[in-house]
């Protein structure tokens, strides 16, 4: 019996708590999350499942004789609020420590517990009907779909593939994002939804590295890596063009530039400023044109009480957060105009592009911009995606470029000798010059994942000029890094059509 085997093996490690007449909220809580935070270090996980299934399913003693009646007392108070958020938190407490240990069956084990048929079963008993009716409202609510992303990690870690799953699936690190920047929530769900997070982002940004360097070897292999895209080979002419603006004049380099021209100026001047750091470089006149069109009103109507003061990181912070409003939903709700309208012409790596800038000057609006990531995949969860493809490829594209621009990941472009890529001639036979597609075949892609990383800030620093000490014309520099890009063609308007013929969510074992 599972109550020999803890009275006699864990009895001495199930916390006391002092007699009390009468408990309050609070301390019955309390009693709980103690209890369910000392077993989960130390029991094995089948028996600390069985008591949580014990207390909140079955409604029976469990190995402390505490929990039941501090259960009975959330119960009787009749406060469903306060009830949710205690077993949230319970919850939580046990996926944080799981999530730590590796232990991710046994997050997906807690979730499952919430279709025990016992839940649906009548029952006489007002405290029992009240409490399943509350479980039952549980497992309808957002709250529940938030636990149940946490089970996605064992499909992820083991690479099954579920046909029945929901191509949103795939964006989990960043469905995940609006529970660890709530503030309401439990510490301990902020916690587990971010490091859960993270390590999907890690785990796409190392499965994306060894498919970039497996695919270009000319020995076949059997055990290659899978692209971790839906993008198909597109995705290695999506990187050699992302990769081609880095060097000293980069994105994160021509961002330092701005943010030190930008110092001491009014925020009035630091919003014309930024506009333009902006649409630099967007070649395609009327998507550019629509952009300025619709941020210039944005920008002019923003905070207009600190336009005569000088810019400070908060300001930007706050300014560049409206961007991202005014570029992806501006209700966290519904896309916005503009979102809808870049998208629909085929824009998305102008858009990303858009929004990697707005980072690299604002790193802290980093989560704030995937929040709003996951308010779009929430919007368009509702169709099938095949009425989606043009999302799935800006989700995708994001995914990718924002992969690169890691810290702790590092892309590099070599060019190759022609004849070692099957290219004899500088001209093609009608004696022209060699078309950009084969330019861009006659370079490899290598990538490595970096253990030890910089700062952002510091690794900026070294921007200096070395012909000159006086302050680097941002102009001038954007305009020599054109001159020194291997791909002279490249733009932030790549239009989505030259990345793969047709894009299709079956394909990503490719």
């Amino acid at each position: 019996m599972l109550e020999e085997h803890v009275s006699s093996d864990y009895s001495s490690q199930i916390p006391k708590h002092p007699r009390k007449a009468e408990l309050d909220i609070p301390q019955a809580q309390q009693i709980i999350f103690d209890f369910l935070l000392t077993i989960v270090k130390s029991w094995p996980v089948e028996d600390v499942l069985n008591e949580f299934k014990h207390l909140f399913i079955q409604h029976t003693e469990t190995a402390s004789s505490e929990t039941l009646p501090a259960l009975y007392t959330i119960i009787f108070a009749n406060n469903e609020e306060e009830f949710r958020n205690t077993l949230k938190r319970c919850c939580y407490i046990l996926v944080n420590n799981w999530e730590v240990a590796r232990d991710y069956f046994a997050i997906q084990q807690l979730v499952d517990l919430f279709d025990d048929p016992l839940l649906e079963k009548q029952t006489l008993s007002p405290t029992l009907r009240r409490l399943r009716t509350w479980l039952l409202a549980f497992k309808q609510s957002q709250d529940f779909q938030d636990l149940a992303l946490f089970a996605a990690r064992i499909n992820a870690d083991r690479h099954v593939k579920n046909p029945d799953e929901h191509w949103t699936a795939r964006y989990t690190s960043y469905l995940l994002v609006p529970q660890y920047i709530n503030a309401e929530n439990p510490i301990e769900q902020r916690e587990a939804a971010r490091a859960l997070s993270q390590r999907l982002k890690d785990q796409f940004k190392f499965e994306l590295a060894m498919y970039t360097a497996h695919s270009q070897s000319s020995v076949p292999s059997s055990n290659a890596p899978q692209n971790p895209t839906v993008l198909g080979d597109g995705v290695l002419r999506l990187i050699k063009r992302i990769v081609a603006k880095q060097g000293q004049f980069s994105y994160k380099n021509l961002a330092h530039l701005f943010l030190e021209q930008v110092k001491q100026l009014t925020y009035q001047q630091f919003k014309k400023s930024l506009l333009q750091y902006l649409l630099y470089s967007i070649n395609r006149k009327g998507t550019a044109k629509t952009i300025k069109r619709q941020l210039t009103h944005k920008l002019e109507d923003l905070y207009p009480e600190y336009a005569d003061e000088e810019v400070d990181r908060s300001l930007i912070l706050r300014t560049c957060n409206r961007v991202i409003d005014s570029l992806m939903t501006e209700d966290k709700k519904n896309p916005s105009q503009l979102f809808t309208l870049i998208l629909s012409q085929g824009n998305s790596l102008t858009l990303v592009v858009l929004l990697l800038k707005l980072i690299l000057i604002s790193k802290n609006s980093h989560p704030y911009l995937e929040a709003r990531i996951a308010d779009l995949i929430r919007y368009y969860e509702q169709f099938p995606q095949e009425q989606c493809q043009w999302v799935i490829n800006f989700l995708e594209i994001f995914r990718v470029t924002f992969a690169i621009y890691a810290e702790n990941v590092e892309y590099n472009l070599v060019r190759m000798a022609a004849q070692t890529v099957g290219y004899q001639s500088d001209q093609d036979e009608d004696g022209a010059a060699p078309s950009r597609r084969a330019d861009a075949e006659t370079v490899r892609i290598f990538s490595r994942l970096l253990y030890q990383t910089d700062a952002l800030d510091e690794s900026l620093l070294s921007v200096e000029s070395s012909e000159s000490e006086e302050e680097l014309d941002l102009d001038e520099a954007a305009a020599w890094l054109d001159e020194r890009l291997f791909d002279e063609s490249f733009d932030e308007s790549f239009d989505d059509s030259l990345l793969d013929g047709d894009i299709d969510i079956e394909e990503e074992g490719r």
